[in-house]
């Protein structure tokens, strides 16, 4: 498909801004993105969570909302919606997917803990270690091949998460999961063949096996057009087999949701989902808001559904494929093949001559911003390095820029002017300068890190 499945009925103005004026803003906010004012930003490609635009269906939703504290009838619609789409028996909505993690691992994790993953992303990395769990990635060898193009690059390693399993007992692995798709690693799918093989291997150690779904129709359709035998079924089929070989699935409804706030666990093991209520009680709220406006709610389990139609999956995937075409075009390094919410630029390749304990993503990030207003996000060592215990630098397994398209928000027009301007910064490349921290906190540092030019 060459064109949006959809008509624009209402507009918002976008900020054009001199490159005088990005460099103060910048250096105000201590070169970190997360910390410049919207009002700053001519093309926000920060994060596809949360910032998507709604349909009249969903606003029309919206306003049936039904805002009683409990037993509200708009937690039943979604509720009927979720369990349609996962197969699982308790559903427990919450503000967001970090609350539902949060929930989740303050009972599964602690000391002496460890779940392993594809790749955890930063904010379910960082309530697993909160807890004094250990977050534990075993991707496949190809992930860190960023010119390679294969089908599903995404995909856990099957082979180091059974021998990890073997030689951990039970009660040390609380749990095993599978992002979809792969964030951390450039936004890649994940095969059904490899989510039943880690769900086959989980359960033969005995360990429950649950789904990261936060794009579970993106990596459906990828699956649809990638892998033999599910050509002719629909998503939601896909997405149903998916989830029928989990015991759970956490939930960052921002994305596929198609919503601009919301989140759930779900599950169907009857222990998690009572003590998962416990907490929601304590921290978000009843059981049948969990946070949210009821409203909310509504425009989710339109959302969810909406997120189905394989004619906007088409056209969500293309898009993102347009913007690294584009890119490309310009000779940038990219993540190949491109995945399903953002392109991703190789770092490493971008900026050699930066090393990775200065950075190279963030500075590449913020030279895109200064070059024309375009924010996007360091995933890299800013986000995920740490220090040993001897105080030595640990880098990230891999130094990338994430460009992340919100939905249904950008034409490729806005996006090839993206292109133009991080093709105008890969020509000044040599130029680029390492980065230093200069205050920094704990967990999940790159949201409110501060740093400066080496």
């Amino acid at each position: 498909m060459n064109f949006e499945p959809f008509k624009i009925k209402v507009v918002e103005h976008i900020p054009l801004t001199t490159r005088e004026f990005r460099e103060q803003k910048l250096r105000e906010a201590h070169y970190n993105l997360f910390l410049l004012r919207s009002d700053y930003i001519t093309i926000d490609l920060l994060t596809d969570s949360g910032t998507g635009a709604m349909s009249s269906k969903q606003w029309s939703a919206f306003m049936d909302g039904d805002e009683a504290y409990a037993g509200s009838r708009s937690f039943y619609k979604f509720e009927e919606v979720v369990r349609n789409i996962t197969g699982f028996k308790h559903v427990i909505p919450t503000h967001q997917g970090r609350a539902a993690e949060r929930i989740l691992f303050s009972f599964l994790g602690g000391k002496g803990k460890y779940i392993p993953s594809n790749t955890h992303f930063d904010t379910t990395r960082a309530n697993i270690e909160y807890s004094g769990a250990e977050a534990l990635d075993f991707p496949t060898s190809i992930a860190f091949e960023t010119d390679k193009v294969a089908d599903f690059k995404g995909n856990i390693d099957l082979d180091k998460l059974e021998e990890f399993l073997k030689s951990h007992p039970r009660e040390e692995v609380p749990l095993v999961m599978i992002t979809v798709t792969n964030n951390s690693g450039g936004g890649q799918p994940v095969s059904m063949e490899n989510i039943r093989g880690a769900s086959e291997i989980a359960h033969k150690y005995g360990v429950p096996f649950f789904i990261d779904c936060c794009r579970f129709a993106e990596n459906a359709y990828f699956i649809k057009k990638r892998e033999k035998g599910y050509e002719k079924k629909s998503i939601l089929e896909i997405a149903r087999e998916m989830f029928s070989y989990a015991d759970g699935c956490l939930m960052s409804a921002k994305k596929d949701g198609l919503s601009n706030t919301g989140g759930f666990l779900a599950t169907n093991i009857d222990e998690i989902a009572e003590k998962a209520k416990v907490l929601l009680i304590i921290g978000e709220g009843f059981i049948t808001y969990g946070g949210l406006a009821r409203r909310d709610l509504e425009a989710l389990a339109v959302g969810l559904m909406e997120a189905l139609d394989e004619n906007y999956l088409e056209y969500r995937i293309n898009q993102v494929k347009f913007l690294g075409d584009e890119l490309l075009k310009r000779d940038v390094p990219i993540i190949l093949p491109t995945g399903g919410h953002a392109v991703y630029i190789d770092a490493k390749r971008f900026a050699p001559h930066i090393p990775n304990e200065h950075f190279p993503g963030q500075s590449i990030a913020c030279e895109i911003y200064l070059e024309g207003g375009v924010r996007t996000v360091e995933i890299g060592s800013l986000m995920f390095g740490k220090y040993g215990s001897n105080g030595s630098f640990v880098s990230g397994s891999l130094e990338l820029v994430r460009l992340a398209i919100p939905r249904r928000v950008y034409t490729n027009n806005h996006l090839t002017y993206v292109a133009d301007v991080v093709g105008e910064v890969y020509k000044r490349k040599d130029e680029l300068k390492g980065m230093k921290i200069t205050y920094e906190v704990p967990y999940l540092r790159h949201f409110t890190a501060h740093l400066e030019y080496i």
